[in-house]
């Protein structure tokens, strides 16, 4: 099979939303379960897949300047673990005005298995200089970006994909960010980041770097298009803000939008997650407005991944009826009824509503 059927292949199940460069939501059957299949998981991708030597090299401020190969990182100390990425831009439909930039609708979220080295581990055989700030992580991916900021001394026609994460963050062991190499326990695949990427857990997923080729260690801030230029909340009202974590977001996943369902008890299912810890309430209106019904929230799994609730709906008479999903995560945080609005669209975690009709 040659490359291009491969990759035909592997995005026959995904809703395609650009084909170039390529980004696709995921099938709402990648929400059903706790681990979303491979071939379910959405992709985003900011330029074309790029080729990828399959050399990691970390320098910077460093007392070791380090060349790692994927023999080498399957060499350090193994871990696996569940996490939920979701897209910054993801339910960037449903703003108002429409924001610029992909329209993603709210399949831009899964949860794989991620198999790799921890990042703290990786940074300390370079031995980080006390005076390090950021560590800025360069992927393999680049070429136009026509919606770049006009920057200083830039060439807006061959960017690089480029993030920073504070140093105290990407060497801390808790911070449990993996350079990761499987994917549901196989071999990355070319639109996930092959060879070998970021998984940062609980941050949205534009700090996951895929095709990971540098890692430096900065002695002051990064600034650069990704990081200052996009990936920021541009509020109409106030100062702007780094896109960081994961706001506290429910969703639906059974019913459908437009279901048809019949007379008697009927059980609403979902997912929720959020950045700032567990999902400690999910509660379900039955109405457009006015009262909450608290929903039945599963234990979480693990510690990066979506919570399973459900609610069990009793007494719906014939008609349509116009279902609302709101979560609270363990640090208070709760959906708001409106998205809030920001220029580029991010961060839209507004609470769901979709209608069933009865009969």
């Amino acid at each position: 099979m040659t490359v291009a059927a491969d990759l035909d292949s592997a995005r026959a199940a995904l809703q395609m939303i650009n084909p170039a460069p390529y980004n696709a939501e995921a099938p709402p059957q990648a929400l059903v379960g706790d681990i979303t299949p491979t071939e379910f998981h959405y992709v985003r991708s900011n330029f074309a897949l790029p080729t990828h030597d399959g050399v990691l090299e970390i320098g910077g401020a460093v007392g070791r300047p380090t060349t790692l190969t994927l023999a080498d990182l399957r060499a350090l100390p193994v871990h696996e673990q569940a996490v939920t990425l979701e897209c910054a831009g993801n339910g960037r439909l449903e703003m108002r005005p429409l924001p610029t930039g992909e329209p993603w609708g709210d399949y831009a979220v899964s949860t794989a298995r991620w198999t790799g080295a921890l990042l703290s581990d990786v940074l300390a055989l370079a031995e980080p200089s006390t005076n390090g700030v950021d560590v800025r992580f360069e992927g393999a991916d680049h070429g136009p970006y026509h919606l770049a900021a006009v920057l200083e001394d830039s060439d807006q026609n061959d960017l690089t994909f480029v993030r920073a994460l504070p140093l105290a963050v990407a060497a801390d062991p808790s911070s449990a960010i993996l350079v990761a190499y499987l994917m549901n326990g196989e071999p990355l695949r070319a639109d996930h980041g092959s060879p070998f990427r970021l998984i940062v857990p609980h941050w949205y997923a534009v700090a996951s770097v895929k095709w990971l080729k540098h890692i430096d260690v900065l002695t002051e801030p990064y600034t650069g298009e990704f990081q200052t230029g996009h990936y920021i909340y541009q509020w109409p009202d106030r100062a702007h803000e780094p896109v960081t974590v994961m706001r506290v977001r429910a969703r639906i996943t059974d019913p459908a939008p437009g279901a048809v369902l019949p007379l008697g008890p009927c059980t609403i299912r979902g997912k929720a997650w959020s950045g700032s810890g567990p999902i400690t309430h999910v509660d379900i209106g039955l109405t457009g407005e006015g009262e909450w019904h608290p929903a039945q929230v599963d234990p979480p799994k693990g510690p990066y991944q979506w919570q399973d609730w459900s609610f069990v709906w009793e007494d719906g008479a014939v008609g349509r009826h116009t279902l609302r999903a709101r979560a609270t995560d363990a640090a208070g945080h709760v959906q708001p009824d409106v998205p809030p609005w920001n220029r580029l669209g991010y961060g839209n975690n507004a609470i769901e509503v979709l209608f069933v009709d009865r009969c």
